[in-house]
């Protein structure tokens, strides 16, 4: 691993086959007040989108955990029934699991767009100060 900051490349996988990583944003500035870090605009676009997406894929693999939650058993003798019983408690725990981590994936999706709507606000109150400034040399 080298040395220096780590770059946050969005949406990078350096097991694929891409041939260079996407230009992006960084794991962003550490902050000298505290805990915490600062994003450029584009991470904190790049990151909401990925969260958003996990949340997506999560959703889309509940429909196959909704088959398990209900199976049914091959056979009316005692082992597929009892069988049956299991594989639905694995589903049912399953199907909760997924709820949980598309909540969480669209929680931390929302967070990165509130980021960005104060970093929005930031900048326009930015703006408006300049603009409000004498033009010109005085």
């Amino acid at each position: 691993m080298s040395e220096g900051q780590p770059v946050y490349q969005p949406g990078f996988n350096p097991d694929s086959t891409c041939e260079a990583p996407p230009t992006g944003g960084s794991y962003g500035t550490p902050v000298a007040e505290g805990a915490g870090f600062k994003y450029d605009e584009a991470t904190l676009h790049e990151l909401a989108k990925e969260w958003a997406e996990l949340a997506q894929e999560y959703a889309d693999d509940l429909h196959e955990a909704q088959a398990i939650a209900v199976a049914k058993p091959p056979g009316l003798e005692y082992a597929s029934g009892d069988n049956a019983t299991i594989t639905r408690h694995s589903g049912v725990a399953l199907v909760e699991a997924l709820n949980q981590r598309v909540a969480y994936c669209k929680n931390m999706a929302a967070k990165y767009l509130a980021a960005l709507g104060k970093y929005a606000t930031t900048e326009e109150r930015a703006r408006t100060v300049i603009n409000q400034q004498p033009k010109g040399i005085a």
